[in-house]
């Protein structure tokens, strides 16, 4: 079969073709085989992501078809995301190290990064920001990468994640960032910020078990959370008030989990933001409205994990 494969154009094609009779999920980064099948090439080849088209006719040698086929096979055969075959995700324009031991970077924070937070900051100062359930890093050290006079500390749960988290900090020479272990605020007594912005897990216990192979490769960690998706988001809101500057704000992702924040909490002033695909889940809120809802929220949270 390899031998009527020539060029890189061929081997894309058959790759994206291959995945799309595999049946696979695609969502790890790329959202199409044709992006994953080009990914994957493209790493085999030790090429860069951004090849010009004129490349595309290039021919591979025998070894080079070999490495790349074996790819192929590997995430038709195991169904791990293309991301962590290549050990490389790319964030808010960064590349970032990824494996199983958090999340594949994929957030549309990305974007809210890359306008720095505006037009939601509205200018205000900020000094310190931190970043809720890291992972990878990859919100913490883009955001402190675009905003180097900024101190950014990140933190989660997972010594794997922060170990991945610190090997990427030292990647991308992100030195205004500060790694802490802490389950949610619990470690970060006292520690005042003027941004929060959280990606915590927002999946529900009935979609994770749910959840196609691929995201199986993930740590359960980092998805699960609760009936409804929102075990750790009420906690987040209950505690935030008091690690937040008198004019701070809060910036979450809680995903499909949307519908049921805004069933919980009506009354609540979230501001859901519009990026260039539409709604994504993600709400801010400014720190004055949490205090005023504050009982509400304090009651939800308590009566779940915490």
């Amino acid at each position: 079969m390899s031998i009527e494969l020539v060029t890189i154009v061929d081997f894309i094609r058959y790759g994206a073709s291959r995945f799309g009779a595999a049946g696979l999920t695609f969502g790890h980064g790329h959202d199409n085989a044709l992006d994953e099948a080009t990914q994957l090439v493209l790493h085999a080849l030790h090429l860069p992501p951004d090849l010009g088209p004129a490349y595309g006719q290039a021919k591979l040698v025998a070894e080079e078809r070999i490495a790349v086929l074996a790819l192929f096979e590997r995430r038709i055969q195991e169904r791990i995301p293309a991301c962590y075959l290549t050990g490389e995700a790319w964030f808010a324009g960064l590349s970032f190290k990824t494996d199983s031991r958090a999340l594949v970077p994929r957030s549309p924070i990305a974007e809210l990064i890359e306008t720095g937070f505006e037009p939601w900051l509205g200018g205000r100062e900020v000094n310190r920001v931190l970043d809720m359930c890291t992972g990878s890093g990859c919100i913490a050290i883009a955001t402190a990468h675009y905003h180097p006079h900024w101190q950014v500390d990140a933190a989660d749960l997972s010594e794997d994640a922060l170990a991945l988290a610190a090997e990427n900090k030292v990647r991308l020479m992100a030195d205004n960032v500060r790694l802490v272990q802490s389950d949610l605020f619990k470690n970060l007594d006292g520690e005042v910020y003027d941004l929060i912005v959280t990606n915590p897990p927002y999946v529900t216990h009935a979609e994770t078990d749910a959840l196609p192979p691929e995201y199986a490769h993930e740590p359960d960690l980092g998805l699960r959370a609760g009936e409804d998706g929102l075990d750790l988001a009420l906690e987040i809101l209950r505690d935030a008030p008091r690690h937040l500057s008198e004019n701070g704000l809060l910036i979450c992702e809680v995903g499909e989990s949307e519908h049921a924040l805004v069933a919980l909490l009506p009354e609540l002033p979230l501001a859901w933001v519009e990026f260039k695909v539409g709604q994504m889940g993600i709400f801010v809120a400014e720190r004055e409205d949490l205090v005023a809802h504050h009982a509400r929220i304090k009651a939800l949270a308590d009566a779940r994990r915490g």
